[in-house]
């Protein structure tokens, strides 16, 4: 099924504001019905106040040595997100992912277990300069209840939502998706991240049913001609038989057809 994206630019967006009002005022007036809303996670998370500046956060023995072995371009290869890691997840968690995705590593040549072993805040989390600015002074974390943010706006404004962290490097998660929603198509969707991953700005995309506009044939049906021999569109009926079309030179005459 083909499908439009459209990102909707907004406001710089602050912990003091509501997201249902956010949606109003920017969203609202174009959603249609059998929309989908996807609202970017980190909004989310920025709206619930899962911010922290990393000042305010002391990275233990743990953290510094683990973040030695996170990739560098890694949220948590800075041991102060990764302690904001440990400090949600739990300190042992984290270390026993750390453990075993080393040896799956090594052994079985497989990447990416230690996200998947140590919570979901893991994959997650977004360390300084990973936002706009003012946000990009600060560690985000994910959101927390994204299920119940996703049917709220279903409640209040009758379209399905998501909540998507997605990147320009085609990394793509649903948090969280009301149940009318096709998530694999949503996946493929957003694999090229319509919302942009710089400053644009636009923290929610509406996602719509992509349908063409009709091009008639040559006695299909009634119409006038809107490309010349050929193409049709639907025009008032004269008869059963008859058709209105424009010749070469655009001139409009009627012609009956020998079928109908």
């Amino acid at each position: 099924m083909a499908v439009q994206t459209i990102p909707i630019y907004t406001k710089l967006i602050k912990p003091s504001d509501d997201l249902l009002d956010i949606i109003e005022k920017y969203a609202s007036p174009q959603l249609r019905k059998g929309d989908i809303l996807v609202i970017a996670e980190t909004v989310v998370a920025i709206l619930q106040g899962r911010i922290i500046r990393p000042e305010n956060v002391k990275p233990g023995v743990w953290a510094l040595l683990i973040s030695q072995f996170i990739h560098p371009d890694g949220s948590l290869s800075s041991p102060f997100a990764l302690q904001a890691v440990m400090n949600e997840e739990g300190t042992l968690r984290t270390v026993f992912a750390f453990m075993i995705s080393s040896l799956t590593r090594v052994f079985l040549k497989r990447r990416g277990d230690f996200y998947r072993l140590a919570g979901k805040q893991a994959a997650l989390i977004d360390d300084i300069t990973g936002t706009i600015p003012p946000f990009d002074k600060y560690i985000v974390l994910g959101p927390r209840n994204p299920e119940k943010v996703v049917a709220a706006i279903k409640k209040r404004f009758g379209v399905e939502a998501a909540i998507i962290d997605a990147n320009d490097l085609g990394r793509t998660q649903i948090l969280a998706a009301t149940k009318g929603i096709n998530t694999k198509l949503l996946l493929r969707v957003f694999k090229k991240n319509p919302a942009g991953n710089a400053d644009e700005q636009t923290p929610l995309v509406i996602v719509r049913k992509y349908v063409p506009k009709k091009t008639y044939h040559a006695y299909d049906r009634p119409g006038i001609s809107i490309g010349g021999r050929g193409s049709y569109a639907p025009t008032e009926r004269r008869s059963d038989h008859q058709y209105r079309r424009c010749d070469h030179e655009g001139l409009p005459f009627l012609h009956t057809a020998c079928s109908p």
